[in-house]
């Protein structure tokens, strides 16, 4: 069995950087996960005594809040700092950025537009910024119901498909005077999607490791299927199938933005045990 990694997989800048913030703040808590994925969750739980908390009333005055990569809604981080919590921002700055235009487009007088899962924690969290009239859409088709004025200001969620999102602007310029367009989409989501429909059009099994919450994830495993329809999303090595790989000589492997490579690595361990016994 020919294993090979995608050419960009993984752990993003986002990432490293929220984790990097967590170990330097061991005793702390985390409001509400990290990054989405458990066994790195657990890691820091155990390694460096992070907890996780999804109640904002566990804070306490003087406490540590780490504040998860996705971000949270503005009334939430107020409400913390108001009660004097020592908030630790771990927020991705590629999720800042489209709560920054959010607030500063809806503040001019546009209607807001975000494409992307509205219960998503960084939507909820981008949704909070704007003022006045902010729609969410999760599909192209979903434009053509919206009762929008003639401005508005389009954002995406930081791992959403660019092709869907070029249709969704492609759309609204059609049926408005003004579009103010800012493309929220994050490098390392271009990158991963790229590589992974790559490697799927070579390979004959597909295995893409993320947690089963993880939205990135889950859109490198929908573009893997494009390409490659033996694709498989797993979480870690533990979910693993012998049958996957009878008959097949080459997989491919690719990664969602919080898989650290200690599980990759245990996947392809794995793998190689499954292939060669």
């Amino acid at each position: 069995m020919k294993i090979q990694l995608a050419e960009s997989y993984g752990f993003c800048f986002g990432v490293k950087r929220a984790i990097k913030i967590a170990e330097e703040n061991r005793n702390s808590s985390t409001y509400g996960p990290l990054i989405h994925n458990a066994n790195e969750i657990d890691r820091l739980k155990n390694d460096f005594n992070v907890a996780l908390s999804e109640n904002l009333d566990t804070f306490k005055a003087g406490e540590i809040a780490v504040i998860r990569t996705h971000g949270i809604p503005k009334q939430e981080l107020s409400l913390l700092q108001e009660r004097k919590v020592n908030v630790v921002d771990a927020t991705c700055p590629y999720v800042t950025k489209p709560q920054q235009i959010c607030e500063e487009m809806s503040a001019q007088g546009y209607d807001i537009i975000i494409f992307g899962d509205e219960s998503h924690p960084e939507i909820k969290g981008v949704k909070s910024y704007a003022v006045g009239n902010v729609f969410v859409i999760n599909s192209p088709v979903e434009v053509d119901d919206l009762h929008t004025r003639e401005k508005v200001a389009v954002v995406a969620q930081t791992t959403r498909k660019i092709e869907e999102y070029q249709e969704i602007v492609s759309r609204l310029m059609a049926s408005h005077k003004e579009v103010r367009v800012f493309n929220t989409i994050c490098n390392a989501t271009f990158d991963n999607q790229d590589a992974v429909r790559k490697l799927a059009q070579q390979a004959d099994v597909m295995i893409v490791i993320g947690g089963k919450n993880s939205s990135n994830t889950k859109q490198l495993h929908s573009i893997s299927q494009e390409f490659c329809p033996d694709s498989y999303h797993i979480e870690s090595q533990e979910d693993l199938q012998a049958d996957w790989f009878k008959g097949k000589n080459f997989c491919g492997i690719s990664a969602g933005a919080s898989t650290p490579d200690w599980i990759i690595d245990d996947v392809i361990a794995k793998i190689n045990a499954l292939t060669n016994s």
